[in-house]
């Protein structure tokens, strides 16, 4: 990751971007995802250098976040029929297993499959706004913990502790988080469907 001088405009940025997931994140979805994407990217750019190579892990940084965020923002729709495809599939074997022996017959599979991505691409909607107030209710979360010095926040960078990616594991002797997570994201919930995230 980045260089520790750099942590608390880093910081800063996560808390931003993940309060506007939280609580707009359908409205402003491509944003969003973008935000993710370059988030994602330059994290990947910037593992790559070396720790002691300032200049290449910031240059790395923002190569690796523009392509994130163009990757993310290309590749939604074909995910999201992709996750709905996988669900038809798997609703296939779990349903024939039930009904018959041995595989599904191929064109069980496919129906299911075009089934599912159908329903998948319609309701986008609702997948979209649970995802982005989880999902920005961790990155705030994670973002203002290492504002507030929290060296189990800043720790992942430097010593290889993952607990920040698994959001089920409750952080080490900070059982707190995972329930804080919870709240934050029922709020951001809550004023999506009721707010932001509102059909005009």
């Amino acid at each position: 990751m980045l260089p520790h001088a750099y942590g608390p405009p880093a910081a800063t940025l996560l808390v931003l971007g993940g309060a506007l997931s939280c609580v707009a994140g359908y409205r402003l979805f491509r944003v969003v995802l973008g935000i993710y994407g370059f988030i994602l990217g330059a994290m990947l750019g910037s593992s790559m250098m070396g720790v002691s190579n300032t200049t290449g892990m910031i240059v790395a940084a923002l190569i690796g976040g523009v392509a994130g965020a163009l990757l993310l923002v290309f590749a939604y729709f074909i995910g999201i029929a992709l996750v709905g495809a996988g669900l038809g599939a798997l609703i296939a074997h779990v349903g024939w297993g039930h009904v018959g022996g041995g595989d599904p017959p191929a064109g069980l599979i496919v129906g299911l499959a075009l089934l599912g991505s159908v329903g998948a691409l319609l309701l986008q909607r609702y997948v979209i706004i649970v995802a982005t107030a989880f999902g920005g209710a961790w990155t705030a979360l994670v973002g203002g913990l290492a504002l507030a010095g929290d060296r189990g926040a800043a720790r992942p960078a430097t010593a290889g502790d993952v607990w920040i990616l698994y959001p089920m594991t409750p952080a080490p002797g900070q059982r707190w988080v995972p329930i804080a997570w919870i709240v934050l994201g029922l709020i951001g919930l809550g004023v999506q469907l009721g707010i932001t995230g509102r059909k005009r």
